[in-house]
């Protein structure tokens, strides 16, 4: 082959190089496919953030809120704070020696999982209380950052903190570039998410809102204040617990939503009900081979951890919201 034909092959290919990287470049959402679902939130960001359109939405309005167990990352087989608060059981007990023969306490320190799986909720709401107080707010802080950057998640042996969605960090991150300001409304621990939050999501601690207990004011040997987180509840930041702690730590309705279960079932719905543009967007895990797959809707499995009944689904089309189907909606589902 001559010299000038093979130039001529090698600047083809180049072009097509290029172009191929300059549309990867302009996609702000690279991870998704070009389904519905991913339309729908870059119109809706386009149709928000363009001041010459009658649905654009000043910055200062432009709130977003993302659940985070299921929504932003992996939530099964267990809850990565619940976890966390049996992992703390036996620390607890060396402290505490009597707790050794007392229910719930005993049960966890046989280590039988499948024992450990069935106790009711009241029993895990114990162990929850009993891991995550007593101790100052400086304490709590140090044992979460020391237990998150070592955890690993018992399928994939990776730490939580590498299971995130890469699609929704994505969006994250394409909200935070047009101008919104981006929230994690949880029913998880306000003060165990915020331990992490900025460095796995890109979001700030004063942006995280969940549930919360209440801490008393007091004094060190030398005169330092500090505070002690007590066995009080003060906001339980799961269904109708979550516009209201919207309300209370925001102050805004937010313009767009997204979620996974019930429990975010009212935030969409408080999201909805606001004036002009709005979108609310739920998860559907339905890809067990990535992920897992989960509902009950749509004849998925059954769960009792991020639950999505067919009620859910049903209210999501017919009022419109988008449902995204991990297996179809994205190309990945993590980092790597």
């Amino acid at each position: 082959m001559r010299s000038g034909h093979l130039t001529v092959i090698y600047l083809w290919l180049y072009a097509l190089f290029a172009a191929t990287a300059a549309q990867a470049q302009s996609d702000p959402l690279p991870s998704w496919n070009d389904n519905v679902a991913k339309q729908a939130i870059v119109e809706f960001v386009q149709a928000t953030t363009d001041n010459t359109k009658p649905t654009f939405v000043p910055p200062e309005e432009r709130i977003a809120t993302f659940d985070q167990d299921g929504t932003l990352w992996v939530e099964h087989p267990m809850y990565s704070q619940v976890i966390y608060c049996l992992e703390r059981v036996p620390a607890l007990v060396k402290e505490k020696p009597e707790l050794k023969d007392i229910e719930p306490f005993k049960t966890v320190l046989t280590g039988d999982r499948e024992a450990i799986a069935k106790l009711p909720m009241a029993d895990l709401e114990k162990i929850l209380a009993a891991t995550l107080t007593g101790m100052t707010v400086d304490q709590f802080e140090a044992e979460v950052s020391k237990w998150i950057a070592s955890a690993k998640d018992p399928r994939w042996k990776r730490p939580f903190t590498e299971l995130t969605y890469q699609p929704m960090k994505e969006v994250l991150g394409y909200l935070r570039d047009n101008g919104f300001k981006t929230y994690i409304v949880t029913g998880g621990g306000q003060d165990f998410v915020r331990v992490y939050s900025e460095s796995t999501y890109g979001i700030p601690p004063e942006q995280v809102v969940g549930t919360a207990g209440g801490t008393t004011y007091g004094y060190g040997k030398d005169g330092k204040p500090f505070l002690t987180k007590d066995p009080k509840l003060l906001l339980n930041d799961n269904n109708a617990g979550k516009p209201e702690g919207i309300h209370l730590m925001i102050g805004k309705q937010p313009i767009i939503a997204f979620g996974n279960s019930t429990g975010d079932k009212e935030m969409l719905e408080y999201t909805e009900a606001g004036d002009g543009p709005r979108l609310s967007v739920l998860v559907l895990h339905d890809d067990a081979k990535r992920e897992y797959a989960y509902g009950p809707a749509n004849g998925l499995p059954e769960t009792k951890v991020g639950t999505f009944t067919q009620e859910l689904y049903d209210e999501a089309i017919k009022d419109g919201w988008i449902v995204i189907s991990m297996k179809n909606d994205w190309r990945r589902v993590f980092a790597d």
